[in-house]
């Protein structure tokens, strides 16, 4: 019995702890770097280090984001307790712009085959300017006047670039990885495959998927903060983290390009309850996704000038509808449509978010295509004669059902009118409808005195 006891209290000892301990924790990331994502990568990290995971893995997939995210990200990262892994998968990802700082962040970098790294140049310079546009008067300094024969130096953008490049080397730094590299990748977009990345001590390893990566690791040595850790993660339990509903919500309405159409989509909807009042549908549904545009301009950094361009679109378009300009201003309000699509989320804040060109165009095309509709109907039913109401009883014919000197009464419709009329109208003549004020209807003759029935 005691024999039978020590066994199970053995066994428990020996199960117990290897479990606890020999488990990998996978975060993963597929899309735009933003403050959800920060987040959701900031908690994992947390949670891997309170439950005492042996290693956290960050699968990597994204076309860049924003700078400011990426700081946040880098930092947790270099600051973990826990040993972070970044792993660039699955085939045919890559870890563009702000992928390229998480990358060179981790303890160990890996890539899987045919994927990607590099292009981390930051792409917008000049809030309220397109990109490569130079910058105005009042931005330029006594140091940066145009020089002999070439253009005007961009010392904002400039910053920027130093900034980054100098963020990119500190890391590189860190984690004992290709400076020279990591520069050039700021400097000069470098972009390079899986194979030359490990062949230029980018990353660590090449794995074909997540079992290779952890077999790969497993026993290397690992300086973690003040202490040297080796990795055991042969055999280790795969613990995936999911992100939050909340931080999923706000991933996507994060997007850019989700955003430009929440806003697109909000008012058009309010211009088509306000060119035909009582829909009610478009009205809500407009207030509904300006409301979450305006939860998403929380997260982005935005351009204002792009937003007044888009409002201004607005403005044009509804001006098409009273003024006669023979489809100028709709053409305007498409054109300042486009240009503020493009322009609203062209800040320097972000490393690669905004809005593709193509992306703009199909949604101002849509929205022209809808728009065009509407206004050509509201135009046509603005210069239609009225055929409801006091003035569509304006020209109808009526049979004077009494003597009319100055006043009487007619027969219109089924209905008895009082009427009045400048001359004597004997009963059972056809008359005008010439005004309608209040209750009593204008006529005017319309045919020859007739015999009244008997």
């Amino acid at each position: 019995m005691n024999a039978f006891v020590a066994l199970v209290l053995l066994s428990l000892v020996v199960a117990g702890p290897a479990r606890a301990g020999n488990a990998v924790y996978v975060i993963t990331v597929s899309g735009g770097i933003n403050p959800a994502v920060s987040d959701y990568i900031e908690k994992g990290i947390a949670q891997a280090e309170n439950e005492g995971a042996e290693a956290v893995v960050i699968e990597l997939d994204t076309p860049g984001g924003l700078l400011s995210s990426t700081k946040d990200i880098v930092t947790t990262i270099l600051n973990a307790k826990v040993p972070v892994i970044v792993y660039v998968s699955p085939k045919g990802a890559f870890a563009a712009s702000a992928g390229v700082f998480i990358t060179l962040a981790g303890h160990v970098a890996a890539m899987a085959p045919g994927t990607s790294i590099g292009a981390a140049h930051p792409v917008s310079f000049l809030p309220g300017q397109p990109p490569g546009q130079p910058p105005s008067k009042k931005e330029k300094g006594k140091d940066e006047e145009e020089g002999e024969g070439g253009p005007p130096r961009d010392i904002f953008g400039e910053k920027i670039e130093n900034f980054a490049a100098a963020f990119a080397e500190s890391i590189a730094e860190e984690r004992e990885r290709n400076v020279e590299w990591a520069i050039a990748a700021v400097r000069k977009s470098e972009a390079i495959t899986q194979s030359e990345a490990l062949e230029k001590n980018v990353i660590d390893l090449v794995a074909e998927d997540l079992d290779d990566l952890l077999s790969a690791v497993d026993g290397r040595p690992l300086q973690v903060g003040k202490r040297e850790v080796i990795l055991e993660t042969g055999g280790a339990s795969i613990e995936r983290i999911k992100m939050a509903l909340v931080n999923r919500f706000f991933d996507v309405i994060s997007d850019p390009q989700v955003a430009l159409l929440l806003i697109l989509a909000g008012l058009l909807g309010l211009y088509v309850e306000f060119t035909q009042p009582g829909l009610v549908g478009p009205g809500i549904a407009g207030v509904i996704c300006l409301i979450l545009a305006g939860l998403a301009l929380q997260i982005i950094p935005f351009n204002w000038l792009g937003l007044l361009m888009i409002l201004l679109g607005v403005a044009l378009l509804i001006a098409e509808i009273f003024v006669t300009s023979f489809g100028l201003l709709f053409a305007g309000g498409l054109i300042c449509f486009a240009i503020g699509g493009y322009m609203v989320f062209d800040v320097p804040e972000q490393s690669n978010l905004a809005v593709p060109v193509q992306v703009v165009a199909g949604a101002v095309l849509a929205m022209g295509i809808f728009g065009g509709v509407v206004v050509f109907g509201l135009s046509r039913s603005l210069f239609r004669a009225q055929v409801s109401g006091a003035e569509g009883l304006i020209g109808q014919i009526a049979v004077a059902d009494s003597g009319i000197d100055p006043e009487g009464r007619v027969f219109l419709k089924g209905d008895l009118w009082t009427a009045e009329s400048g001359e004597r109208i004997e009963r059972g003549e056809k008359v005008r409808i010439t005004e309608v004020r209040d209750l009593k209807v204008r006529v005017e003759r319309i045919s020859e005195p007739k015999e009244e029935n008997t």
